[in-house]
Protein backbone atom coordinates (compact mmCIF):
# COMPACT_ATOMS: atom_id res chain seq x y z
CA UNK A 1 0.00 0.00 0.00
CA UNK A 2 1.06 3.61 -0.53
CA UNK A 3 1.13 6.70 1.26
CA UNK A 4 -0.85 9.16 -0.07
CA UNK A 5 1.59 11.44 0.58
CA UNK A 6 5.15 10.68 -0.37
CA UNK A 7 3.80 7.39 -2.92
CA UNK A 8 6.16 5.35 -1.20
CA UNK A 9 5.36 2.28 0.68
CA UNK A 10 3.75 2.54 4.32
CA UNK A 11 5.27 0.25 6.49
CA UNK A 12 4.12 -2.71 8.28
CA UNK A 13 3.75 -3.97 11.36
CA UNK A 14 6.54 -6.23 12.52
CA UNK A 15 4.51 -9.33 13.64
CA UNK A 16 5.35 -12.13 15.87
CA UNK A 17 2.83 -13.44 18.35
CA UNK A 18 2.37 -9.41 18.79
CA UNK A 19 2.58 -6.34 17.02
CA UNK A 20 4.74 -3.45 16.87
CA UNK A 21 3.49 -0.66 15.10
CA UNK A 22 5.52 1.60 12.74
CA UNK A 23 7.51 4.37 14.63
CA UNK A 24 7.59 2.35 17.96
CA UNK A 25 10.19 1.13 20.06
CA UNK A 26 8.98 -2.10 21.77
CA UNK A 27 11.18 -4.04 25.02
CA UNK A 28 9.38 -7.43 25.93
CA UNK A 29 10.76 -10.88 27.22
CA UNK A 30 10.19 -14.24 24.90
CA UNK A 31 9.02 -17.49 26.29
CA UNK A 32 11.30 -19.92 24.90
CA UNK A 33 11.19 -22.77 27.36
CA UNK A 34 10.95 -23.87 31.20
CA UNK A 35 13.77 -24.41 33.42
CA UNK A 36 13.88 -27.82 35.78
CA UNK A 37 11.62 -25.93 38.24
CA UNK A 38 9.63 -25.06 35.93
CA UNK A 39 9.93 -21.69 35.19
CA UNK A 40 9.65 -19.85 32.23
CA UNK A 41 12.89 -19.36 30.45
CA UNK A 42 12.59 -16.24 28.75
CA UNK A 43 14.63 -14.19 26.12
CA UNK A 44 15.05 -10.13 25.82
CA UNK A 45 14.13 -8.91 22.72
CA UNK A 46 13.84 -5.07 21.25
CA UNK A 47 11.69 -4.55 18.42
CA UNK A 48 12.49 -1.16 16.36
CA UNK A 49 10.26 -0.30 13.74
CA UNK A 50 10.76 2.37 11.54
CA UNK A 51 8.63 5.15 9.98
CA UNK A 52 9.79 4.24 6.63
CA UNK A 53 9.46 1.34 4.15
CA UNK A 54 12.61 -0.72 4.06
CA UNK A 55 14.51 -4.59 5.47
CA UNK A 56 13.80 -5.78 8.17
CA UNK A 57 17.06 -7.18 10.17
CA UNK A 58 17.72 -9.16 12.82
CA UNK A 59 21.08 -9.19 15.18
CA UNK A 60 21.52 -12.16 17.55
CA UNK A 61 23.54 -12.33 20.19
CA UNK A 62 25.18 -15.17 23.21
CA UNK A 63 24.21 -18.10 20.99
CA UNK A 64 26.84 -19.57 22.79
CA UNK A 65 26.49 -18.16 26.86
CA UNK A 66 29.84 -16.67 27.34
CA UNK A 67 30.42 -14.47 24.19
CA UNK A 68 29.59 -11.26 25.60
CA UNK A 69 31.34 -8.64 22.71
CA UNK A 70 27.98 -9.17 20.85
CA UNK A 71 25.79 -8.69 23.70
CA UNK A 72 26.92 -4.92 24.33
CA UNK A 73 27.05 -4.21 20.50
CA UNK A 74 22.88 -5.45 20.58
CA UNK A 75 21.95 -3.44 23.39
CA UNK A 76 23.98 -0.40 21.87
CA UNK A 77 21.74 -1.19 18.38
CA UNK A 78 18.57 -1.29 20.50
CA UNK A 79 18.52 1.67 22.20
CA UNK A 80 20.18 4.25 19.85
CA UNK A 81 17.86 4.41 16.96
CA UNK A 82 15.00 6.40 16.68
CA UNK A 83 12.05 4.82 14.95
CA UNK A 84 11.53 8.29 13.28
CA UNK A 85 14.86 8.12 11.33
CA UNK A 86 14.70 4.73 10.52
CA UNK A 87 13.92 2.89 7.03
CA UNK A 88 12.88 -1.04 8.07
CA UNK A 89 12.88 -2.93 11.14
CA UNK A 90 15.30 -3.96 13.90
CA UNK A 91 14.80 -7.19 15.62
CA UNK A 92 17.37 -7.23 18.25
CA UNK A 93 17.79 -10.51 20.30
CA UNK A 94 20.05 -9.44 23.26
CA UNK A 95 20.71 -13.33 24.77
CA UNK A 96 19.52 -16.08 22.57
CA UNK A 97 21.10 -19.18 24.59
CA UNK A 98 19.20 -17.44 28.28
CA UNK A 99 20.97 -21.33 29.95
CA UNK A 100 24.03 -20.82 28.89
CA UNK A 101 24.49 -17.37 29.68
CA UNK A 102 23.48 -17.74 32.97
CA UNK A 103 25.92 -19.95 33.88
CA UNK A 104 28.34 -18.63 31.71
CA UNK A 105 29.22 -21.48 29.38
CA UNK A 106 29.59 -21.78 25.69
CA UNK A 107 26.85 -24.28 25.41
CA UNK A 108 23.40 -25.01 26.50
CA UNK A 109 23.78 -26.53 30.18
CA UNK A 110 21.15 -28.89 29.36
CA UNK A 111 22.29 -31.64 27.98
CA UNK A 112 25.77 -29.62 27.06
CA UNK A 113 24.59 -29.09 23.26
CA UNK A 114 25.39 -26.25 20.83
CA UNK A 115 22.78 -23.78 20.02
CA UNK A 116 24.38 -22.74 16.92
CA UNK A 117 24.20 -26.49 15.82
CA UNK A 118 20.31 -26.90 16.32
CA UNK A 119 18.61 -24.34 13.60
CA UNK A 120 16.08 -24.76 12.97
CA UNK A 121 14.89 -26.58 15.29
CA UNK A 122 12.17 -29.25 16.55
CA UNK A 123 9.19 -28.28 18.56
CA UNK A 124 9.24 -31.21 20.31
CA UNK A 125 12.85 -32.40 20.59
CA UNK A 126 15.75 -31.40 23.43
CA UNK A 127 15.45 -28.09 25.04
CA UNK A 128 18.25 -26.57 23.22
CA UNK A 129 16.33 -27.76 19.43
CA UNK A 130 13.00 -26.09 21.61
CA UNK A 131 14.75 -22.89 21.94
CA UNK A 132 16.15 -22.71 18.84
CA UNK A 133 12.71 -23.59 16.75
CA UNK A 134 11.15 -21.10 19.10
CA UNK A 135 13.73 -18.22 18.20
CA UNK A 136 14.05 -19.18 14.63
CA UNK A 137 10.37 -19.26 13.68
CA UNK A 138 9.13 -16.45 16.15
CA UNK A 139 11.91 -13.78 15.10
CA UNK A 140 14.06 -14.79 12.13
CA UNK A 141 11.65 -16.14 9.58
CA UNK A 142 10.22 -12.54 9.39
CA UNK A 143 13.10 -10.86 8.49
CA UNK A 144 15.18 -9.89 5.39
CA UNK A 145 18.88 -10.02 6.10
CA UNK A 146 20.79 -10.66 9.28
CA UNK A 147 24.06 -10.39 11.49
CA UNK A 148 25.21 -13.17 14.37
CA UNK A 149 27.82 -11.54 16.54
CA UNK A 150 29.92 -14.57 18.16
CA UNK A 151 33.63 -14.33 19.58
CA UNK A 152 36.27 -16.61 20.12
CA UNK A 153 36.09 -20.05 22.45
CA UNK A 154 37.45 -19.90 26.02
CA UNK A 155 41.26 -19.35 26.09
CA UNK A 156 41.37 -18.63 22.66
CA UNK A 157 40.98 -15.04 20.64
CA UNK A 158 39.92 -14.15 17.27
CA UNK A 159 40.83 -11.16 15.01
CA UNK A 160 37.74 -9.29 13.58
CA UNK A 161 36.54 -10.86 10.55
CA UNK A 162 33.13 -11.38 8.87
CA UNK A 163 31.85 -15.26 7.89
CA UNK A 164 29.49 -15.45 5.07
CA UNK A 165 28.70 -17.59 2.02
CA UNK A 166 30.10 -15.76 -0.61
CA UNK A 167 28.99 -17.59 -3.46
CA UNK A 168 25.35 -16.40 -2.05
CA UNK A 169 24.76 -13.17 -3.94
CA UNK A 170 22.54 -11.67 -1.25
CA UNK A 171 25.08 -12.32 1.53
CA UNK A 172 27.66 -11.22 -0.54
CA UNK A 173 26.74 -7.56 -0.59
CA UNK A 174 25.97 -7.88 2.90
CA UNK A 175 29.14 -9.32 4.10
CA UNK A 176 30.81 -6.92 1.60
CA UNK A 177 28.92 -3.87 3.39
CA UNK A 178 29.63 -4.20 6.81
CA UNK A 179 33.46 -3.63 5.70
CA UNK A 180 35.33 -6.03 7.85
CA UNK A 181 39.02 -6.28 6.24
CA UNK A 182 39.05 -9.98 6.78
CA UNK A 183 35.95 -12.38 5.27
CA UNK A 184 35.76 -16.08 5.68
CA UNK A 185 34.00 -17.64 2.83
CA UNK A 186 31.47 -21.00 3.20
CA UNK A 187 28.11 -22.01 3.51
CA UNK A 188 28.20 -22.53 7.26
CA UNK A 189 28.13 -25.90 9.65
CA UNK A 190 25.11 -27.66 9.39
CA UNK A 191 22.02 -26.33 11.93
CA UNK A 192 24.21 -22.91 12.63
CA UNK A 193 21.69 -20.37 12.38
CA UNK A 194 23.70 -18.43 9.46
CA UNK A 195 23.84 -21.44 7.50
CA UNK A 196 19.91 -22.49 8.47
CA UNK A 197 18.64 -18.38 7.49
CA UNK A 198 20.97 -18.46 4.27
CA UNK A 199 19.35 -21.55 3.12
CA UNK A 200 15.97 -19.66 3.60
CA UNK A 201 16.27 -16.83 1.54
CA UNK A 202 17.68 -14.47 4.81
CA UNK A 203 21.07 -13.61 3.73
CA UNK A 204 22.86 -13.49 7.39
CA UNK A 205 26.93 -12.85 8.52
CA UNK A 206 28.51 -14.55 11.47
CA UNK A 207 30.62 -11.67 12.90
CA UNK A 208 33.76 -13.24 15.31
CA UNK A 209 35.15 -10.16 16.89
CA UNK A 210 37.84 -11.40 20.09
CA UNK A 211 37.48 -12.96 23.03
CA UNK A 212 34.54 -14.86 25.51
CA UNK A 213 33.57 -13.46 28.81
CA UNK A 214 34.84 -9.64 28.59
CA UNK A 215 33.35 -6.82 26.76
CA UNK A 216 36.63 -5.13 24.43
CA UNK A 217 35.29 -1.73 23.38
CA UNK A 218 37.55 -1.22 20.55
CA UNK A 219 35.97 -4.15 18.73
CA UNK A 220 32.01 -3.21 19.51
CA UNK A 221 32.66 0.13 18.54
CA UNK A 222 33.85 -1.50 15.23
CA UNK A 223 31.03 -3.59 15.06
CA UNK A 224 28.52 -0.66 15.75
CA UNK A 225 30.50 1.13 12.51
CA UNK A 226 29.94 -1.77 10.39
CA UNK A 227 26.44 -1.72 11.33
CA UNK A 228 26.12 1.43 10.53
CA UNK A 229 27.53 0.32 7.20
CA UNK A 230 25.21 -2.47 6.48
CA UNK A 231 22.09 0.29 7.66
CA UNK A 232 24.15 2.90 4.76
CA UNK A 233 24.23 0.59 2.15
CA UNK A 234 20.40 -0.85 2.58
CA UNK A 235 18.97 2.65 3.20
CA UNK A 236 18.16 2.27 6.41
CA UNK A 237 19.61 5.39 7.16
CA UNK A 238 19.55 7.35 4.25
CA UNK A 239 22.27 9.53 3.79
CA UNK A 240 25.43 7.91 5.28
CA UNK A 241 27.94 6.59 3.80
CA UNK A 242 28.94 2.71 3.20
CA UNK A 243 32.46 1.77 4.92
CA UNK A 244 34.45 -0.01 2.15
CA UNK A 245 38.11 -1.30 4.13
CA UNK A 246 41.49 -0.07 2.53
CA UNK A 247 42.46 -3.51 2.14
CA UNK A 248 39.91 -6.94 2.16
CA UNK A 249 41.06 -10.84 2.31
CA UNK A 250 38.56 -13.52 1.26
CA UNK A 251 39.50 -16.64 1.99
CA UNK A 252 37.67 -20.11 0.91
CA UNK A 253 37.54 -23.62 2.72
CA UNK A 254 39.90 -24.68 -0.30
CA UNK A 255 42.54 -21.96 -0.36
CA UNK A 256 45.37 -21.38 2.08
CA UNK A 257 44.37 -20.67 5.88
CA UNK A 258 45.48 -23.32 8.21
CA UNK A 259 45.11 -23.65 12.05
CA UNK A 260 48.61 -24.63 13.28
CA UNK A 261 49.07 -27.03 16.25
CA UNK A 262 51.29 -28.10 19.21
CA UNK A 263 53.16 -31.79 18.49
CA UNK A 264 54.39 -31.61 22.06
CA UNK A 265 52.58 -30.97 25.39
CA UNK A 266 54.08 -28.15 27.65
CA UNK A 267 54.04 -24.09 28.00
CA UNK A 268 53.77 -21.52 25.21
CA UNK A 269 55.61 -18.80 24.94
CA UNK A 270 54.41 -16.03 21.88
CA UNK A 271 56.57 -15.10 19.88
CA UNK A 272 55.13 -13.10 17.10
CA UNK A 273 53.60 -9.56 17.14
CA UNK A 274 53.42 -6.20 18.27
CA UNK A 275 50.91 -7.35 15.46
CA UNK A 276 49.58 -9.90 13.76
CA UNK A 277 50.99 -10.08 10.66
CA UNK A 278 54.12 -12.72 10.07
CA UNK A 279 56.70 -13.36 7.35
CA UNK A 280 57.09 -16.50 6.12
CA UNK A 281 59.26 -18.74 8.00
CA UNK A 282 58.66 -16.19 11.25
CA UNK A 283 58.25 -17.94 14.86
CA UNK A 284 55.14 -18.30 16.14
CA UNK A 285 55.66 -19.52 19.31
CA UNK A 286 58.00 -22.09 21.32
CA UNK A 287 56.48 -24.56 23.35
CA UNK A 288 58.90 -26.14 25.68
CA UNK A 289 58.39 -29.25 28.28
CA UNK A 290 59.03 -28.35 32.52
CA UNK A 291 62.47 -29.53 32.19
CA UNK A 292 62.89 -27.38 28.82
CA UNK A 293 64.71 -30.52 27.58
CA UNK A 294 61.94 -30.26 24.41
CA UNK A 295 61.00 -27.31 22.44
CA UNK A 296 58.58 -27.43 19.37
CA UNK A 297 58.82 -24.28 17.58
CA UNK A 298 56.29 -23.39 15.20
CA UNK A 299 57.00 -21.37 12.38
CA UNK A 300 54.31 -19.83 9.61
CA UNK A 301 54.19 -21.92 6.83
CA UNK A 302 53.93 -18.96 4.66
CA UNK A 303 53.09 -14.86 4.76
CA UNK A 304 50.10 -14.34 6.65
CA UNK A 305 48.10 -12.67 9.23
CA UNK A 306 47.15 -13.97 12.61
CA UNK A 307 42.87 -14.49 12.85
CA UNK A 308 42.82 -16.71 15.74
CA UNK A 309 45.13 -17.18 18.42
CA UNK A 310 45.63 -19.53 21.68
CA UNK A 311 45.21 -17.07 24.98
CA UNK A 312 46.13 -20.25 26.96
CA UNK A 313 49.83 -20.83 27.84
CA UNK A 314 49.75 -24.19 28.14
CA UNK A 315 49.00 -26.86 25.57
CA UNK A 316 48.87 -30.57 24.60
CA UNK A 317 50.12 -32.20 21.42
CA UNK A 318 47.44 -31.51 18.57
CA UNK A 319 45.95 -27.90 20.33
CA UNK A 320 45.51 -25.35 18.17
CA UNK A 321 48.04 -22.58 19.04
CA UNK A 322 47.11 -20.03 15.59
CA UNK A 323 44.91 -19.39 12.61
CA UNK A 324 47.09 -18.08 10.02
CA UNK A 325 45.44 -16.92 6.54
CA UNK A 326 47.62 -16.22 3.87
CA UNK A 327 48.38 -13.43 2.30
CA UNK A 328 49.79 -11.54 -1.10
CA UNK A 329 52.66 -9.13 -0.95
CA UNK A 330 50.33 -6.48 -1.86
CA UNK A 331 47.98 -7.08 0.80
CA UNK A 332 50.74 -7.68 3.02
CA UNK A 333 52.42 -4.29 1.89
CA UNK A 334 48.76 -2.14 2.65
CA UNK A 335 48.61 -3.48 5.93
CA UNK A 336 51.83 -2.17 6.61
CA UNK A 337 51.26 0.79 5.80
CA UNK A 338 47.61 0.30 8.09
CA UNK A 339 50.44 -0.66 10.78
CA UNK A 340 52.58 2.45 10.16
CA UNK A 341 49.12 5.09 10.55
CA UNK A 342 48.38 3.42 13.78
CA UNK A 343 45.07 1.57 12.69
CA UNK A 344 46.23 -1.59 13.56
CA UNK A 345 46.66 -0.92 17.40
CA UNK A 346 44.10 -2.23 18.52
CA UNK A 347 45.80 -5.53 17.86
CA UNK A 348 48.72 -4.97 19.65
CA UNK A 349 49.87 -8.63 21.27
CA UNK A 350 50.97 -7.95 25.20
CA UNK A 351 51.94 -11.32 26.39
CA UNK A 352 48.84 -13.48 25.38
CA UNK A 353 46.91 -11.60 24.72
CA UNK A 354 45.70 -9.04 21.94
CA UNK A 355 44.87 -5.61 23.05
CA UNK A 356 41.93 -4.82 21.61
CA UNK A 357 40.28 -3.68 24.81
Amino acid sequence: MLDAMTSRPRPEPFRYEERVPPGERRQFRAEVGENYLGDTVEIPVTVVNGVGEGPTIFFTAAIHGDELNGVKVVQEIATRYDPEALRGTLVCLHVCNVPAYEAQQRYTPIYDQDLNRAFPGKGRSTTTERMASKIYHRFIRPCDLGIDFHTSTRNRTTIYHVRADLENEDANRLARSFGANVMLTGSGDAGSLRSVATSADIPTITVEMGRAHRFQPVLIEKALDSVESVFAEYDVLPGRPVHWPGWYKITTPESAKRWLRADIGGLVDMEWGPYPLVRADEVICRITDHFSTKEDVVRAPFDGLIVGALENPVAAPGHPVCHLVRLDETTVEEIEREIDRGEFDGYRRYGHRWAAE
